[in-house]
């Protein structure tokens, strides 16, 4: 079978299982709306389709329209996203909502430039918009695309490299039905969630099975080819979490780190691991032990896996003789430190510590 007779049955039985077979519901499927497309695929970037499902649900009931999105506090917002990570994507989300409201008059973007130029918004986002909401010919190659591709079309090449990365956008062109983007986007994706996964595929139950590549090979598992490790390094935080007069102290993460924008107690991170017993003798922590009245309490170790770290991290609860001076924190009221967008890794200690009745956690005074 030559190349080309071998793309256009690759598309045709693509839509064939799309109309017959694909069962897959959500609810942004058929969605016209280029906001509420839009909303989605910034949530579902680096998420599973489980998790993002409720966040989505949120965000358009809270915010119907883009203007309601754009006229939003900061803090409000990051709350809602609060424990769906990767929070560039919710910095991302409100500076577009505004550059949209404030700058092009409400209106979404109409053409595949333009919406590319949206913060936040890469190939992939930009091609699954202009398809879905305005039925333009840009073909999607998010991971699902590129290890289906991969395993039916036996390609070697790393997926990952910058030659493996052009050689896929420019098959998922042309495998494209220029007629009909918007179905065929949303099937090659939901054909490489349900049936072409990453572990366990469903190769008894796929009708691309007779022609693909991997599948005649037995490398069903070893497509897609990658070639950059993940490197990762462990990062150790002690957080104090101090109290005066029915408040405590938080900050706000700035700078190009994890979590920027979120909110934190009392933070020294450790170049190294070492015990909650060491720390309470370095200087970090003697600095501000003058000012405890009550011996500290530490928790277990708490963790949090990002994508290139680990973060551990450990609270240690005191109580002050006196407010705090210090210009980076702020000593908060049990009321606005409800409305405040905490990291995951702090909200599971708050968990820890609470009522177990969905009630603000014991950390303030009764």
């Amino acid at each position: 079978m030559n190349k080309s007779t071998k793309r256009k049955l690759f598309t045709e039985t693509l839509l064939l299982w799309n109309k017959k077979l694909n069962k897959r519901a959500m609810p942004w499927k058929g969605e016209k709306d280029p906001y509420k497309i839009w909303l989605s695929e910034i949530i579902l970037q680096q998420t599973r389709v489980e998790q993002g499902l409720e966040y989505y649900r949120r965000f358009i009931k809270k915010y119907p329209f883009v203007d309601l999105l754009a006229t939003a506090g900061e803090n409000e917002v990051f709350k809602l996203w609060e424990g769906l990570g990767y929070y560039s994507r919710c910095r991302n989300l409100i500076a577009s909502a505004r550059h949209i409201s404030f700058e092009l008059g409400g209106i979404f973007p109409d053409d595949h430039d333009s919406i590319r130029r949206l913060k936040g918004v890469g190939p992939y986002t930009a091609a699954a918009i202009a398809s879905f909401a305005y039925n333009l010919p840009y073909a999607v190659s998010d991971g699902n695309v590129q290890r289906l591709l991969a395993r039916f079309f036996g390609i070697a090449i790393p997926i990952d490299g910058s030659d493996g990365k052009k050689y896929i956008t420019a098959l998922a062109d042309q495998l494209l039905d220029k007629n009909t983007p918007a179905i065929y986007n949303q099937a090659i994706m939901d054909f490489g969630a349900v049936i072409c996964k990453p572990k366990l595929p469903l190769c008894e139950q796929c009708i691309l099975r007779p022609n693909c590549t991997a599948y005649r090979k037995g490398i069903v598992n070893l497509l897609p080819v990658k070639e950059k490790k993940l490197l990762r390094k462990n990062r150790y935080f002690f957080y104090i979490v101090a109290e005066y007069g029915g408040r405590i102290y938080v900050r706000q993460r700035t700078g190009k780190d994890i979590w920027q924008g979120l909110w934190e107690f009392i933070l020294t991170e450790s170049p190294q691991k070492i015990s909650a017993e060491d720390f309470l003798r370095s200087p970090a922590y003697l600095n501000l032990a003058r000012q405890v009245k009550t011996n500290p309490t530490i928790s277990a170790i708490f963790k949090q896996q990002l994508t290139h770290q680990t973060v551990e991290g450990v609270f240690i609860r005191v109580k002050l003789k006196a407010p705090l001076k210090d210009d980076l924190s702020t000593g908060v009221t049990r009321a606005a430190f409800r409305r405040l967008a905490f990291p995951r890794m702090i909200n599971n200690f708050l968990e820890n510590i609470g009522t177990g009745s969905g009630q603000l956690p014991q950390i303030f005074p009764k």
